[in-house]
């Protein structure tokens, strides 16, 4: 629950982009920055965060606490923000406190559990995913009113944080360990977790991405096929893919467990960029069709994500399991920092049908990179079914 309210503020602007681009007078250049400013925002906390080892170093609800608190007001001060360039600032701001949210939120979770902990992080993937979908339910409510969304969004955001200061240490948290920046990429050095870093990469590729823009891409199809109200259609339509991932999350949980991390975080990325070239091939069709696809899409589209954390949970120093997952993340969002930012320079000349096939690569590629990690030794060491 912490973690759904805290996680509200991240696409809150995304959410009401085209009514800020409209009042602020923003290019589609901006525009963009403004969406890519959280993923930067998020980069540079986790990776300070990494580098002090804070995931294991401080209790996780006093992080979430600050974090969620942080990121609120930040994302409400949009509210007096008059220009892009300072609506950049605090749009990044609040990717630097959020970092003080979702991993943490994962460290707390792994310290819960042992046996079935792909589900329990699934669950919180979940969580998260709900969360980032929710400023397009509020914005499809609401109507096009951006101030509300940002308003809500803001408030959820610090109830969020009161939430996370009510859960106590896990019964399997270890001992703060010392400060050693180092140990924030050793975790990943080995081949085992390089390569489930590699397929989580091929994952986050398409992700972020994928969230960012399907409401403008879906508000140019109702308004192709002649929509009376694009912008609710749009927001509505965009929670569905997004929110969806939800379960999506669960059952890629359920399945890492008892089928193997390695094979469902595969399977996920196959039906992930296969839905990225079904929808580049139909992307002319009707809003039904192509939000058929979309929902589909955005189920499996997260279903892995979770387990690429569960697995260096499994494989990294107990002591600094927090710092490792934080590392993978921060790699993980510095990549979708770069393609979100493609889009609007692609799009004008290869049209959405390009930009889908180009976000299928990584999901193809991270499949390649599941499926050599399930035939090296380090296999093993991985829990849920055959590794």
């Amino acid at each position: 629950m912490a973690v759904v309210l805290s996680m509200a503020p991240w696409f809150s602007a995304a959410a009401v982009l085209p009514q800020l681009r409209a009042e602020w007078h923003l290019s589609p250049q901006a525009g963009s920055w403004l969406a890519l400013a959280v993923q930067l925002g998020f980069v540079a906390g986790a990776v300070g965060s990494a580098l002090l080892n804070l995931a294991d170093r401080v209790p996780s609800r006093v992080l979430i606490l600050v974090g969620a608190v942080a990121a609120g007001a930040a994302n409400a001060a949009l509210l007096g923000a008059h220009t892009g360039a300072a609506a950049f600032a605090l749009r990044a701001l609040v990717g630097v406190a959020l970092a003080l949210v979702y991993p943490p939120a994962l460290r707390a979770m792994s310290a819960y559990f042992t046996r079935g902990r792909g589900l329990a992080l699934g669950i919180m993937v979940g969580a998260l995913t709900l969360g980032s979908a929710s400023p397009h339910l509020v914005n499809g409510l609401g109507g096009a009113q951006w101030r509300t969304v940002i308003a809500v969004t803001s408030a959820l955001a610090v109830l969020g944080g009161l939430v996370a200061a009510l859960v106590g240490p896990g019964p399997h948290r270890t001992p703060a360990p010392p400060v050693r920046p180092a140990q924030a990429w050793r975790a990943l050095a080995a081949r085992g977790p390089a390569l489930a870093t590699l397929g989580y990469l091929g994952h986050m590729w398409e992700l972020y991405a994928m969230w960012t823009w399907f409401a403008l891409y879906y508000g140019g199809v109702l308004r192709a096929a002649g929509s009376a109200d694009v912008t609710r259609g749009a927001a509505l339509a965009t929670f569905a893919v997004v929110g969806v991932g939800a379960l999506g999350c669960v059952v890629g949980g359920m399945l890492g467990d008892r089928w193997g991390r390695t094979r469902v975080t595969e399977l996920a990325m196959w039906l992930s960029g296969g839905s990225a070239l079904l929808l580049a091939a139909l992307a002319g069709a009707a809003p039904g069709v192509v939000l058929s696809i979309g929902v589909f899409w955005g189920f499996w589209i997260i279903a892995d994500s979770a387990q690429f954390s569960t697995i260096v949970s499994e494989v990294a120093d107990p002591a600094y399991v927090g710092t490792a997952m934080t590392a993978q993340l921060a790699l993980g969002f510095t990549l979708t920092a770069v393609s979100i930012a493609l889009v609007p320079v692609l799009e004008p000349a290869l049209g959405w049908r390009g930009i889908f096939v180009i976000w299928a690569v990584g999901p193809l590629l991270g499949a390649l990179a599941m499926r050599t990690l399930r035939a090296t030794p380090d296999a093993a060491r991985i829990a849920g079914g055959r590794g």
